[in-house]
């Protein structure tokens, strides 16, 4: 008994202080002993191949680990020399598994060169060494203990995740992508074979129904011989500690899979015609069925996933992809060769669908007028009647790929008119951007630089743009009580994009007119002015520069011909041959002093432009016929008759323009100004009184 209680106090709280530091090294202790004696039953399950419970043991190792280093201030050297053995026994464990998952699971690849061709999958082959022997003692370890094993390691799911990836690389794409490829089982006593065989390829790609059917049988095979197979989760608050494999590999490649299936799958049995859409139905039932055995095979979840929604959104897949369609072909009718042309005339019976009777229609049923009593009735109708071509195109040449598109537009709205409400908007609803993109694409495919240098391309891209643009007018009143109520009212029309159409066609024709009107500008500079005329060489240039301009009509007459419409042709050389006429009449008028040799000689230089000029108006191949516009010059040439009444000038005496002028009344006043008449009487004539009182009489 102490009889000092402070030595007391202190010898007590020592010696509680001395248990407490016992009590923690037997712990450590007793964990040490923990960690040795696992490590021990480790090895030796290890080495009896008891994986599951050399796992386990590697496992409760690990936790006392773990418990020891949690300790805070009570570190050991040995921890550090713990931890090593325990990295090092987890990595042969492991290393010990993959061999049997070896074992276990056989894949015999072609080289990786040739890892993406019909040839090497042929080549691939899976064997699965997990059917059941009859005797267990001569059977290795299950495939049970190695994947349950797998699991109490936490190394299940990368496992997986490889197999994945081998199974999506070498078997289940290659199903996909090659439609000859076969999938062959072969069962052997003790081994199970998936391999390749190759039928004669007759598709581009397979339907989804075999597609579905070979993948299907894939996953059965999986699912027998290797993954019914229960598993424990070794987690510890789990409550549903069962892993299911199926799942974990369907977590792993259902996402690649489906997106694979989708894309080279699903796409390409999407319908290109609306009447095969209910043949789809098909599609979406093996679909349907695909998925309900995988979630028997628990390979999927209850959710409905990608793939299935894909399938039954046909209706909006089949309306983008036709649009899709619609638009390459578009771009290749539009870098095909502007100049293969075909002719179109009023008559001509273009290859068009043909359209149901809109008679038929209930929108045109609710929207016939009233009749009226009989004794109403007032005749309004005019006697003269339109002829059937007065609304048509006018016979000229375009080009045979527009016309293919302008096909392309009707089938199309065909198409749209025989579809699902949704279906047949978006149908409709692409010819406007498809017109559009039409309109930018003319002239950057077919070159602008090109468009001014031919005529006859400026010529056919005006065609073309006014042929589109007369189609686009009654395009939607010709479809608008076959499509849906959505169109119907008002929307189902083309007009708005005409006036772009003619605009382009007119811009187009017009670069070319102001091209050559330069050129004949530039060729009657070289006339000289057509001053001096009894000088040789004056002469001959004025002649040469006369000739030039003419010969570049009657080229740009020939190259035009049967390929504008005759009025347009006649219009357009019209124009051109008067910008000649009017520059000759200007620099003529002009000239201060005019010799009776320079006269004549001037009068022949104008009785070639009167005698050939109206040669150049050939707009038809037949030559009796072009004679009808050859006479009717005058309509299409201004200044004809003003160039007519400068040649009598040129060869009149003063009486005689006197008696043109009449007073202002007659030919000559109703072609030149009283100034111009004055000033070419001060040229042509010498300063008399004769020359005074004819000018008098000119006011």
């Amino acid at each position: 008994v102490q009889q000092d209680p402070n030595g007391a106090v202190a010898e007590f709280a020592e010696l509680k202080q001395q248990l407490e530091r016992d009590t923690l090294v037997l712990s450590v202790l007793k964990k040490l002993q923990q960690f040795d004696t696992a490590m021990e039953e480790y090895n030796t399950a290890l080495l009896e191949k008891k994986y599951v419970v050399a796992a386990q043991q590697l496992e409760k190792t690990r936790s006392n680990l773990k418990m020891l280093e949690s300790r805070k201030g009570f570190e050991l050297k040995i921890l550090k020399a713990l931890r090593t053995e325990l990295t090092v026994q987890t990595e042969n464990m492991l290393y010990h598994l993959g061999e049997e998952w070896q074992k276990l699971v056989v894949w015999k690849l072609p080289p990786s060169k040739e890892s993406s061709s019909l040839e090497s999958a042929m080549h691939s082959e899976l064997h699965l060494h997990t059917v059941p022997a009859k005797e267990e003692e001569i059977a290795g370890p299950p495939v049970a203990s190695v994947l349950q094993a797998f699991a109490v390691l936490g190394e299940l799911h990368a496992k997986f995740k490889i197999f994945g990836q081998l199974l999506l690389k070498y078997i289940l794409k290659p199903l996909i992508s090659y439609p000859s490829l076969q999938p062959f089982t072969e069962e052997q006593s003790d081994v199970f074979i998936l391999r390749f065989k190759s039928n004669e390829p007759n598709l581009d790609y397979s339907s989804p129904i075999e597609v579905f059917d070979k993948i299907q049988l894939i996953f059965e095979v999986l699912h027998k011989y290797l993954l019914n197979v229960p598993l424990e989760q070794p987690a510890e608050d789990t409550k549903d500690c069962r892993v299911i494999l199926p799942e974990l590999l369907g977590d792993v490649i259902w996402e690649e899979l489906s997106d694979c299936l989708i894309q080279n799958c699903l796409v390409n049995s999407i319908p290109t015609n609306s009447s095969k859409l209910e043949q789809y139905i098909e599609v979406i039932k093996s679909t349907e069925e695909f998925e309900k055995a995988l979630k028997n095979m628990q390979f999927l979840k209850g959710d409905t996933t990608d793939l299935l929604k894909y399938a039954r959104n046909v209706n909006s897949h089949f309306a983008n992809k036709k649009c899709q369609d619609v638009i390459v072909a578009a771009r290749n009718l539009m870098t095909s060769e502007i100049h293969n042309t075909v002719k179109i005339t009023p008559d001509s019976s273009v290859a068009l669908p043909r359209l149901p009777d809109p008679g038929s229609g209930d929108h045109l049923k609710m929207q016939k007028p009233n009749k009226l009593p009989h004794n109403n009735v007032v005749n309004l109708e005019n006697e003269t009647k339109l002829t059937q071509y007065t609304f048509s195109l006018p016979t000229c040449r375009i080009s045979s790929s527009v016309e293919e598109l302008m096909k392309l537009v009707y089938q199309t709205l065909l198409e749209a008119t025989d579809s699902t409400d949704q279906v047949g908007v978006t149908i409709f609803l692409t010819e406007p951007a498809l017109n559009k993109y039409i309109s930018f694409s003319l002239p950057s495919s077919w070159d602008r630089e090109n468009l001014q240098k031919l005529p006859q391309l400026a010529a056919i891209h005006h065609n073309n743009c006014m042929y589109i643009a007369h189609h686009l007018l009654t395009l939607g009143h010709q479809f608008r009580y076959r499509l849906t109520d959505i169109l119907c009212d008002g929307a189902a029309t083309f007009v708005d994009l005409v006036p772009g159409f003619r605009r382009l066609g007119t811009a187009c024709f017009l670069a070319q007119m102001r091209v050559q009107k330069g050129e004949i500008l530039e060729r009657l500079s070289s006339a000289r002015n057509f001053s001096n005329m009894d000088d040789e060489e004056n002469y001959s240039a004025a002649n040469k520069a006369i000739r030039q301009v003419l010969h570049q009509l009657k080229r740009l007459g020939k190259v035009w011909q049967d390929v504008l419409p005759v009025t347009v042709y006649c219009k357009a050389m019209g124009t051109l041959l008067n910008t000649a006429l009017t520059e000759i009449i200007a620099r003529i008028a002009a000239l201060e002093d005019i010799s009776a040799e320079d006269a004549d000689r001037l009068y022949s230089l104008c009785r070639i432009m009167v005698e050939e000029g109206p040669q150049v108006f050939t707009p038809l191949p037949e030559e009796d016929k072009n004679k009808k516009y050859q006479e009717e010059v005058p309509v299409y040439v201004k200044k004809w008759m003003t160039f007519k009444e400068l040649m009598i000038i040129l060869q009149a005496n003063l009486q005689e323009i006197v008696d043109q002028w009449a007073d202002g009344k007659g030919p000559l006043a109703a072609e030149f100004s009283a100034a111009e008449v004055k000033s070419l009487i001060r040229a042509l004539f010498q300063n008399t009184e004769r020359r005074a009182a004819a000018l008098a009489k000119i006011k």
